[in-house]
């Protein structure tokens, strides 16, 4: 699903850099530059929402994790957190997985 999520967003138009990116901390799913911003992006599939949207399965602790792992991924590109553009996204897969109904959250959430 990941693949599916990467290509809808550089059909977006933005610049795809790096998919299942670690720290200690935890995994983002992918990173694009949307011109001057950097976007981390969380994907979620559900194959029904009977139990809710695929995009509620990011708790607060889940976005933490993405936080301190942006954190990281902007020191090592030697940016500083403080005055580099961010924001975090939800792409959200639902349905059959050969034609999934995509939902995409810009700033789902907020960095500290």
């Amino acid at each position: 699903m990941e693949c599916r999520a990467r290509q809808y967003i550089k059909a977006q138009g933005l610049d795809f850099i790096t998919a299942n990116y670690h720290s200690k901390f935890g995994e983002i799913d992918l990173i694009f530059k949307d011109q001057d911003c950097w976007v981390f992006v969380e994907v979620k599939y559900r194959s029904q929402t009977n139990y809710g949207e695929a995009a509620e399965q990011v708790v607060k602790s889940k976005q933490q994790k993405i936080i301190r792992t942006a954190q990281v991924f902007l020191q090592k590109q030697g940016l500083n957190e403080y005055n580099t553009q961010c924001r975090f996204d939800v792409l959200s897969l639902t349905g059959l997985a050969i034609n999934p109904r995509i939902s995409w959250l810009k700033h789902a959430f907020f960095g500290a």
